[in-house]
Parts: C-alpha cells; structure tokens; sequence
C-alpha cells in the first residue's frame, strides 16, 4: 500500500496571497476544506496510513510539483474542493476523474462510495469525468504524475451542504479517510476491505431497553451485531461526533451504530438472546459543575454584567445598555443560567462589536441562523426577542423541559433536545469550532475573576 497525497482545494495564491475561494454565510472554501483536510489527515494516520498533507499556501503548479517531486510508485493523490452556485437549491457531492480512463472511473466509484456510507444524508452527484466539469477539464486530474481525483464534497452555497460540512466535519473525514484507503489499497494490488453492508432484504428488528425502561424506537441486528440508532446515543449522553472509527451504517434512511462499542463511552451493553433485547445502562451520569452547567440560574447582577462588558468595551452599552438584564429576565423565565448566555452572547458578538455579516440592527446576539439558511442569518423585531431566542435555542440543546414562553426561535424545532447539557458540548454543534465550549467557559471565567474584587456596594440588588 503507497502514500497518499491530500490536498485543500480553494483559491489560488496571486502575488504571494491565497485566494479564500467561495465566500459564504462567513465562511471560505479555504478555511472549510482546510478544516477537514486535518481531519481526515488525522483519521489516516490513526488508523497507520502513510499520508502527506499538500501545503496549502501553493498555486496550482507549486502544488503539482510538489507531489510530483515525491511521488513513488502505488501513491495516489486527491484533492477536496467545495462548489459554489447561484442557484442554492443545488447541492451534493462528486468526484472528478481524468476522462476516458475507465480504472479511474472505478477509483472514483469507490472513494465516492465510502463517503456517502458514511453520510448518507449527502446526495450524489456521481462519478464524473473531468471534461464534464465547469473548466473542461482539471489540472489536478491530469498534470499530477500519482493517480489522482478531485472530490467536490458538496456546494457552500447550498445550507443542507454546509450544515453537513460544518457539524458533521468528522463523518465526512472519515468516509474520505475510508475511500482513500480502500482506493490505496487497490492501486496497490491490495484486497479491498469490504464496505459497510447495504442489506438487500430486512434486518431482524430487535428491542431496546434503557436504564430498565423500554425505548420506542427498535434497534436491527446486522450479522449477529446489535445496531441501535444514533438519536439514542445523544440520549445517553455520548457525543460520537468527533470520533470516526465507531462503526456505522445507513439502514431505512436512519444512521445506526454498533451497540457494543459504547461499551468505551461508560455505557454498559449487554444482550437477551431469548427475547432479543439489547440493554443499556448508564455506568456514569453526565458530570460537571454548576458553573458549566446550562440550565441553571445565574449568580450575578444586571450591573455586574454590564460592569464586565465594559471592561471589555467602553462603548458596548450605548446602543443595547439593558442587555444585562435582558438576560437575566429571559434566562431566569426558562431557567438557564444567564451567565452562560451572556458569556456566549460575549463571544459571538466580539463584545457587542459585531464586525461580521450580522449587523447590531438584527438583534441577534448568537449567530443564530434562520430556515432559509440566509448569509445574514436571523432577524428580530427587538434586542429582548433577539434575547428570548437566544436562551430559548440554548434551552434546546440543554433540557426537554417544554418552553415557557411562546417560541420566537426560528431553528428551535431542528434541535435533538437535551442533547448539550453542558457548555462544552455545544462544540460542534452551535458551532463548527471544535473550542467554541472552552471559549465560551473562558469568557464565564474570567467574568467571575472579575467579580470577585468587586466589593461596592452599589454591585448588589
């Protein structure tokens, strides 16, 4: 088996400057497929494949030579690319070709196929030859000396796409890490490893218990292996997000993953052949402190935020000066911990300085996005809408408990509730940033270090 050779497809480098590439809804082609390069980098790696990452500050004929300076015989190359159109209802993902080569084709085939095992919710534009693509035909395809393909792993300009390119960053990794291997592994007169099995006929159903109560939903069992669906996994607490070598498969349109692999995960998995009944049971409750702890109450004033704030930026207050105590009214009604809110609220907005594609006139202090998946994202009538949506989002993610208030949250409904009870596990979620929890927890920090030297009495209620 030879090397591979992976490269992040965006704009070229011009008079010593890389191109981002598409612009869209604050992000670039750079940045996302620079991102999940590294992931998939990683994943090979981890799983003892020989893999050299492309360096991204290249134009096209540096990048050329510089796999062609290192190639070896049984290598193959590929670069990952995301589209862009004006239309945004066009999406899904392809992989590019040289024309006429039929083995290349079949090498298509197969890295296309792994990744769409894995994330069955992309569509497929197929295999094609690159004389089909917008250019004619594609340098990459034909001027790198190693086998290679140019995979588009779905449009920027399409929300469905970018959703799962920036929240399920790691399935993606892990199919491209898969068909990489399976196609380095051809190239090389190596066995294929056989694919995750698409049944030709029902599986068993099995039942589920949990915790010694019966789930609603049935599990199936594939070649003697329980299967349950991955909905229940966020139930238990376990996020498998960042972790690609858990087996999974795609069965009725719903994604499965292996029972007995939780068994790392704290959960205890054990099976009733009699009545075909796998159970689970949580060894371990989702920990941590109060602190990091969404729903709960917050421990501060409306002038001890605002304090904070300022300490931050002068100027923060001018056009929103009863933020404060905005989020303490609207996050005491739902009951999650203000602090947290504003903390995050903090982040998102660098300090009430926006500076991004939200405007402060949107009222929207959380980069919450609307379900048409506009650039801009959400709008709101007025800063404690803006507020109420915001906690009642964070409420989503943190706790099944119904709402109080009448929802004003555009994306409340497209939320696995309770799943992000802490702050931590709104990486990857909320955000793309696999640190936006840390972050969020830095920011409470130091507000709390803050407070702490602040003895006036004027601070209390």
């Amino acid at each position: 088996m030879g090397r591979i050779f992976l490269s992040a497809g965006h704009g070229e480098r011009i008079n010593g400057v890389s191109e981002p590439g598409a612009i869209v809804a604050g992000t670039t082609e750079a940045r996302e497929m620079i991102l999940t390069r590294d992931l998939v980098v990683t994943s090979l790696r981890s799983r003892g494949v020989e893999v050299l990452s492309v360096p991204s500050d290249l134009n096209s004929s540096g990048k050329f030579a510089w796999i062609n300076s290192r190639a070896r015989s049984g290598d193959v190359a590929l670069e990952i690319r995301a589209n862009a159109f004006s239309n945004p209802s066009v999406r899904g993902a392809a992989v590019f070709h040289i024309a006429s080569n039929t083995q290349r084709k079949s090498h298509a085939d197969l890295v296309l196929g792994a990744l769409l095992r894995r994330v069955p919710q992309l569509p497929s534009r197929g295999s094609q030859p690159d004389t089909a693509s917008g250019l004619g035909s594609l340098s990459f395809c034909r001027q790198v000396v190693p086998p290679s393909l140019l995979m588009e792993v779905g449009f920027l300009t399409n929300p469905d796409d970018r959703f799962i390119l920036q929240n399920q960053r790691q399935d993606l990794a892990a199919g491209i890490a898969d068909g990489l291997i399976a196609w380095s592994r051809n190239v090389g007169g190596l066995p294929t490893p056989t694919p995750t099995p698409t049944p030709a006929s029902d599986y068993p159903a099995i039942t589920i218990n949990i915790n010694g109560q019966s789930y609603g939903e049935r599990g199936a069992l594939v070649n003697g292996n329980a299967f349950i669906p991955i909905d229940l996994v966020d139930r238990l607490g376990v996020d498998l997000s960042k972790v690609p070598e858990v087996r999974r498969i795609n069965y009725r349109n719903i994604v499965f993953v292996k029972a007995i692999e939780l068994r790392d995960y704290n959960i205890s998995v054990s099976w009733d052949a009699q009545t075909r009944t796998v159970f689970l049971r949580s060894i371990l409750k989702i920990c941590g402190g109060a602190i990091d702890r969404i729903m709960g109450h917050g421990s501060t004033t409306d002038v001890q935020l605002t304090m904070f704030l300022k300490s931050n930026n002068e100027t923060a207050v001018a056009q929103f000066p009863d933020l404060a105590k905005l989020y303490r009214e609207e996050g005491t009604i739902e009951g999650v911990n203000y602090d947290i809110a504003f903390s995050q609220m903090c982040l998102e907005t660098n300090f009430l300085r926006f500076g991004g594609e939200i405007s402060p006139a949107q009222n929207n202090f959380a980069g919450l996005g609307d379900v048409g998946g506009t650039a801009a994202g959400a709008t709101f009538p007025s800063a404690r809408i803006g507020v109420r949506a915001h906690i009642q989002l964070l409420k989503a993610y943190a706790s099944t408990e119904p709402l109080v208030q009448e929802s004003v949250n555009p994306r409340f409904g497209f939320v696995t509730r309770g799943v992000a009870p802490l702050v931590d596990l709104l990486s990857g979620r909320w955000a793309a940033d696999l640190q936006y929890g840390i972050k969020i927890t830095a920011i409470l920090r130091s507000s709390t270090n803050l407070l702490k030297f602040s003895s006036s009495p004027s601070m209390n209620d």
